[in-house]
């Protein structure tokens, strides 16, 4: 005889917990972007959950200067059923032309589509207009040779079959399972130098960035093609570490996903208002680590081994913006759900494409705990459960939460914590002091941000890009391009 249903939901819950088991004057600059949402808000009428699993597919294996600010205009919406991830513009070149680019704390190097990629996407399904670089249409631009400086130090040293007049190649791999292969070039970069109180005028500087030549897997399809992708790594090949290293900026950005109207504040330069409270980067890592102490999930803190979060080649928890979702350890996985959903045995669960869902009329933040993730220095982050959960439709919600030993065996101990949990906070990275930190924030609004040149403050407001597009999409949830862990190599 079939159990009565709080029974039966309890069983199914425990069930899928298993089954998952299974320009240079010496004056200095801050800026902003814009930023929009790589893919627009399904509101058609396909089949709920038609590309859910895509989600997780594409998560994968991510696993004293005198200086002003800059504005980099920001656009997206990071729920899973809405674009998935935000996206800026950049301007390249003399004249400048724009380019549409992913905004990726995981990966260093900022690239566009080239002119001489045959494959490469001409047309987006996202409504842009895409443009493909070309340095010899661009009086600035230059390409940079596998002698130079540049190109030796991203590359641990001078390459093996390095010739006159040979270009400097790269490769890169991301997680997803998409690359880009190309060369890198010298151009001018124009951005939004703040000049007051939402005000900006143009700034320029030369970067070195790539130009590709062929895109594999999903940066090749047209359904989701952006110009590029724009990193915001540690790494001296980063954008950002350009620009501190000639002066143009401090190394220090910060970015406010909102997932309420979409869009969102990107910005370069020391935010002084809201004050934000901060825990110590972990030395010597590829991306930004951080030290997780406990979680709390409704005022009871979960009962883990001691070293499950200890950062080593293995273990340890990343802060992402280029992955959507959070992934957690099996163990750690297992105890938050059986904790969400403690209080909720008559609930009927159902799996859609690996995703624990479930139905439900009322208010998900009546009705479910507050996850906090408790730092080093006493830094918390509060996960509420319209974060942590997504809309799926009619009622529908699931969870956004993922156990990370189904993404692959060296990510499976790593806490990856994704857009989902980050957004309506505003996260500062403080690369100057060796920290992160977050507090709770409306993205619509504005920050104050320091101009270390003058000493004034000035307001940057939020910006959506894609507030004027209207997009359609008969999907109720969407692919996603994802690159937490990116591989850079030598061709």
């Amino acid at each position: 005889m079939a159990p009565p249903p709080p029974q039966r939901a309890a069983l199914l819950l425990a069930a899928l917990l298993l089954a998952v088991a299974g320009s240079a004057s010496g004056a200095t600059a801050t800026g902003v972007f814009q930023v929009r949402r790589k893919f627009p808000v399904g509101v058609g009428g396909g089949a709920a959950g038609a590309n859910i699993s895509a989600l997780r597919a594409h998560d994968g294996t991510r696993h004293g200067r005198l200086l002003a600010a800059a504005d980099l205009p920001l656009g997206g919406l990071g729920l899973p059923t809405d674009t998935g991830l935000y996206y800026t513009e950049v301007k390249l070149g003399t004249p400048p032309k724009r380019y549409y680019v992913q905004v990726d704390t995981g990966s260093d190097i900022l690239w566009v589509n080239c002119i001489t990629c045959e494959q490469c996407p001409r047309k987006s399904g996202l409504g842009l207009d895409l443009t493909l670089y070309d340095p010899k249409a661009s009086s600035t631009g230059s390409t940079v040779m596998c002698d130079q400086g540049f190109c030796a130090s991203t590359f641990g040293g001078r390459l093996p079959k390095c010739r006159a007049n040979v270009p400097c190649e790269y490769s890169v791999t991301y997680g997803d399972g998409s690359s880009t292969v190309g060369s890198f070039v010298n151009d001018a970069l124009q951005f939004d130098q703040v000049t007051g109180d939402g005000q900006t005028q143009p700034a320029n500087a030369s970067v070195i960035f790539g130009c590709g030549a062929q895109q594999g897997g999903d940066l090749g399809s047209s359904s989701q093609a952006l110009d590029g992708i724009l990193g915001f790594g540690e790494a001296n090949t980063s954008m950002l570490s350009q620009l501190a290293t000639a002066g143009k900026v401090k190394k220090i950005f910060a970015h406010c996903l909102d997932t309420v109207k979409g869009g969102g504040i990107f910005a370069i330069g020391d935010v002084v208002e809201p004050k934000v409270k901060t825990t110590p980067l972990v030395a010597d890592k590829p991306h930004y680590n951080v030290n997780l102490k406990t979680i709390n999930v409704g005022g009871t803190t979960l009962e883990l081994p001691t070293d499950i979060f200890k950062p080593d080649d293995k273990k340890g928890t990343i802060i992402d913006s280029g992955t959507t979702l959070t992934y957690l350890p099996e163990l750690v996985f297992k105890k938050v759900m059986l904790a969400v959903f403690n209080k909720h045995q008559d609930i009927a669960f159902h799996d859609v494409q690996d995703f624990l869902c479930f139905q439900y009329s009322g208010s998900v933040d009546d009705g479910f705990p507050t996850i906090t993730f408790h730092f080093e220095d006493d830094l918390v982050l509060h996960v509420y459960p319209h974060e942590y959960f997504f809309p799926n439709g009619n009622d529908v919600y699931c969870v956004g939460f993922q156990n990370g030993a189904l993404q692959s065996k060296d990510g499976k101990d790593i806490v990856l914590m994704g857009d989902l949990v980050l957004s309506n906070k505003l996260v500062v990275y403080d690369l100057e002091n060796r920290a992160i930190g977050w507090t709770d924030y409306n993205c619509s609004s504005s920050i104050k941000i320091k101009d270390d040149k003058t000493g004034t403050t000035s307001t940057v407001n939020s910006h959506d890009l894609s507030s004027g597009s209207k997009f359609h999409w008969h999907r109720s949830l969407v692919l996603l391009l994802v690159t937490m862990h990116s591989d850079i190599s030598v061709k």
